[in-house]
Order: structure tokens, then sequence, then C-alpha cells
């Protein structure tokens, strides 16, 4: 079974990455409920920003990791699609 890497835009516009190997709509509906907990109870609704699948959770992992790292600019960045700016937002 893969795994997704998600990205979540908070009701406080703030950004949740997480990692799930089930399916994404039940990851979701699992923080809109708030029965996941952590950062996103408390800023709910939370809309789907970004995903992307793996085929191995192993490679998930890493790929959140880095996620994380990243600045608020180079994440909104990937979320619109402009893929081309990454480099640049990461000097």
């Amino acid at each position: 079974m893969g795994a997704f890497v998600y990205i979540l835009r908070c009701a406080d516009d703030s950004f949740y990455i997480g990692t799930t190997r089930g399916t994404l709509d039940r990851r979701l509906a699992q923080h809109e409920n708030g029965t996941f907990g952590g950062y996103t109870l408390s800023r709910r609704p939370v809309t789907l920003a970004y995903s992307e699948y793996f085929e191995r959770i192993e490679d998930a992992i890493p790929s959140e990791r880095r996620l994380k790292g990243w600045s608020r600019a180079k994440k909104q960045a990937l979320i619109d699609g402009e893929l081309d700016q990454l480099q640049a937002l990461s000097q």
C-alpha cells in the first residue's frame, strides 16, 4: 500500500504537513472532525492544499520531513504549482 504526503491550509492560514498510509479522504475527515487531534484540532476548518502519492511509505516520510523544513514562500509556490520558483526560494 502506498502513502500520501499532504499539506493542509488551516483556518488561521498556517500550513500543516503530514503523511498517511490510508486514503487521503479518510485522513482529511479525521483532521476536520477533530479525531486526529494535535496541531489542526484548534485550527479547523482545514482544506487540502497539496498532496503527492508515493508507492512506499519509506519514500513519503523523507518527503514530509523535507517539506516541513521549507519556508512558507516555498511551500506556497509548491501549492500554486510554481515549480520553477522552488530553486530560487531555496537560496
